[in-house]
């Protein structure tokens, strides 16, 4: 079973830093929504919303 690492940080009410094996992430926003950036250069913005209204959006920056 290979063996992972997840650590997240809250640097400030709302705003979080995540850092795991492969890179590092700021996510921004709260309960039902939020969106985050990392250093592989996606980005993913996410509502939760009560029932089935819920959705998630990557995008990955071109270079």
């Amino acid at each position: 079973m290979p063996l992972g690492f997840h650590k997240s940080f809250r640097i400030l009410p709302g705003v979080r830093l995540n850092i795991n094996k492969r890179s590092m992430s700021i996510t921004s926003g709260g309960k039902h929504g939020h969106y985050t950036v990392n250093t592989r250069g996606e980005r993913t913005e996410s509502v939760n919303l009560p029932g089935p209204f819920s959705w998630r959006r990557r995008s990955r920056r071109e270079d």
